[in-house]
């Protein structure tokens, strides 16, 4: 709304009221005295209006009722017209005394009933827009059903009423209490239980859906979204009290769309920042691929353990930038932004000394799976040697921890992504056997929301208006979240173990045809109604199912249940690992992918290397 309508809109208001309180006394001593005969009672009348008007201007502006005329009217609201009211008591009391007939029978009571009248209209000039304005929407807004019939549904309810901009219609509230079940707020009933909200929704022709219960746990709250799920509906929840609080906008422009997160099938990592704190704080921590998804969560995270120094490295300026500038301005941190490729050897041994680092986050990849079975001699410089780079750097200048992100795709490998970061977690082991540096590795699943993982291709495709590609309906993967991811690595360098990879216990992996099921059902269409499900096939390099661990690994459990550490007794040692590398360098010098590609699986399925009783000593 504009300025100069927000203005109009206060003048008109005020002045309604001033009208209003006028009125109220008029028709009062009209009740009260009866035909107004004599020039005395005409100009009492006269002063009396005149009087309660302009105290009931001054009530209202300082009381800012005004604000009142938009929304329903709460208990708090009613008391602060009925003090509005009371001014015209006052005024009544006030000119019967200087008039002498203060004590005359009747004229407590007229300005009783003055005051009484006040408030009937002040407040009834609210009622049809909070109460029978809403019967009147049904026909001409998005039909909407709010989960929830508490403080929070009030407050949402109230900021749809006052903006009024959204084009929504809420036509009741859902909720399990029984209570409330069957009873009415705002004029609207209460249905319930939650578990049939899918026959409300299609008896009433819902079109919306909002879940206004922020305080619900993890558990709860993937409850409600699986029943809001089979209504067809689009559905938004209501963000975090703690982001309610801290904000300053109106509520309902925050609602968030559904995210997959929030339909993850377990719960989410829930990690003690204490011992992460205990190695992290006063440390100098460098996070390479500092500006990617992975990386930029994990520099909030670490900025929050107390390092003494945050290095964040990129070869990317722009995400760089964007992770440097939003660390600032939310006075998390101070972070140091440095571009420099991991490939370059030189440059990462110059920001090595520069900085001097004692713990090492490894998170700069190539990742994307049909893309590096293009360009095998990229991914083997970025991901294999780079790792290489960084982590002999690490040696050199005496880092403490230094832990290497991983995926699950570096188990079995079967495309040159995988492959690749199998050799580097081969790297980390071996380096763990000839230096000081605690070295560990950790492997993930598909990161729901990172950039150009599935998620956001789905939405892409969901927002054009689809079809939606899936490559088979029986594939699988494993699934977390971004800030479970960050908390793995983070918990991965405390544990006190040396050259383990550490995995995060993911329940069951899911099938991605359902994922993009749910995502499409979130936006309040149906799949293979308003949006095609198209199947395409495997591409290149793509395995049906993903795998987190060799089956000659041990995995034990951490003291975090839902962290595993995986022990790999094949490692290669550093003097046999090294001659393979040297002749990989050197196949990608001379640029035949075909050869660096199949060089590369055979050294990730250990098919280069002698057995592991022949190793040597390092």
């Amino acid at each position: 709304m504009s300025p100069n309508r927000t203005e109009a809109r206060f003048v008109g208001i005020v002045l309604r009221d001033v009208a209003l309180i006028a009125l109220a006394v008029g028709f009062a001593s009209l009740l009260r005295g009866g035909p107004i005969y004599d020039d005395q009672r005409l100009r009492n009348l006269g002063t009396t209006v005149a009087l309660a008007s302009a105290l009931g201007l001054v009530a209202s502006v300082w009381r800012r009722t005004y604000r009142l005329n938009v929304g329903v009217l709460g208990f708090t609201d009613l008391l602060e017209l009925a003090g509005v009211a009371s001014t015209t008591v006052v005024s009544c009391l006030i000119v019967f005394a200087f008039s002498g007939k203060s004590a005359e029978s009747g004229h407590l009571a007229m300005a009783l009933l003055a005051g009484f009248l006040c408030f009937a209209f002040l407040s009834g000039a609210r009622m049809p827009v909070s109460r029978w304005g809403n019967r009147g929407q049904d026909k001409r807004g998005r039909r909407t059903l709010v989960v929830g019939a508490g403080g929070a549904a009030d407050l949402l309810y109230r900021e749809i009423q006052a903006t009024n901009s959204h084009g929504l219609s809420v036509l009741g509230f859902v909720d399990d209490d029984p209570k409330k079940i069957g009873g009415r707020m705002h004029g609207l009933p209460v249905y319930g239980p939650l578990s049939q909200i899918k026959r409300f929704a299609a008896e009433l022709n819902v079109t919306d859906v909002l879940v206004a219960v922020p305080s619900a746990s993890q558990d709860e709250q993937h409850r409600m979204l699986e029943a809001c799920a089979e209504t067809g509906a689009r559905v938004r929840m209501m963000p975090s009290v703690s982001m309610l609080v801290a904000g300053d906008r109106e509520m309902f422009p925050i609602m968030r769309k559904v995210e997959v997160e929030d339909l993850l099938q377990r719960r989410s990592l829930e990690a003690s920042p204490d011992a992460a704190t205990r190695y992290v704080s006063g440390e100098t921590v460098l996070i390479t691929g500092g500006g990617g998804s992975i990386g930029s969560e994990l520099a909030r995270q670490v900025a929050a353990l107390s390092p003494s120094q945050l290095v964040l490295l990129g070869k990317g300026e722009n995400s760089i930038f964007e992770i440097e500038q939003e660390l600032r301005h939310q006075g998390l941190f101070n972070p140091t932004p440095v571009i420099c490729d991991v490939r370059d050897r030189q440059a990462v041994e110059s920001v090595f000394r520069q900085f001097r680092p004692t713990i090492v986050f490894h998170a700069a990849a190539h990742k994307h799976v049909p893309l590096m079975e293009a360009v095998p001699v990229e991914a083997v410089r970025n991901n294999a040697f780079g790792t290489l780079n960084i982590a002999e750097a690490a040696v050199r200048h005496g880092v403490k921890r230094f832990i290497l992100v991983s995926t699950d795709k570096a188990v079995n490998p079967g495309n040159v992504m995988g492959a690749t970061k199998r050799v580097a977690e081969m790297v980390v082991g071996a380096m763990s056997e000839r230096s000081d540096t605690r070295f560990a590795a950790v492997r993930f699943g598909n990161v729901l929301g990172s950039r150009g993982s599935l998620i956001p291709i789905l939405r892409r495709q969901i927002e054009r208006g689809g079809p939606v590609t899936i490559t088979h309906p029986e594939m699988t993967r494993y699934f977390m979240t971004i800030p479970e991811a960050a908390q793995l690595i983070v918990q991965a360098g405390a544990a006190g173990s040396n050259g383990d990879v550490f995995i995060l216990d993911m329940g069951e992996p899911v099938k991605i045809v359902d994922v993009a099921y749910d995502l499409i059902r979130k936006h309040g269409l149906e799949p293979g109604r308003d949006i095609e499900v198209k199947y395409i096939g495997i591409r290149p390099g793509e395995k049906m199912h993903e795998e987190l661990s060799y089956a000659a690994e041990a995995i034990t459990p951490c003291d975090n249940p839902k962290i595993l550490r995986v022990s790999d007794p094949n490692t290669a040692s550093w003097n046999i690992l090294r001659p393979q590398l040297e002749q990989l360098a050197a196949l990608c010098d001379e640029g035949d992918a075909d050869r660096v590609r199949a060089f590369l699986l055979d050294l990730a399925w250990g098919k280069n290397l002698p057995p592991v009783e022949a190793k040597e000593p390092s």
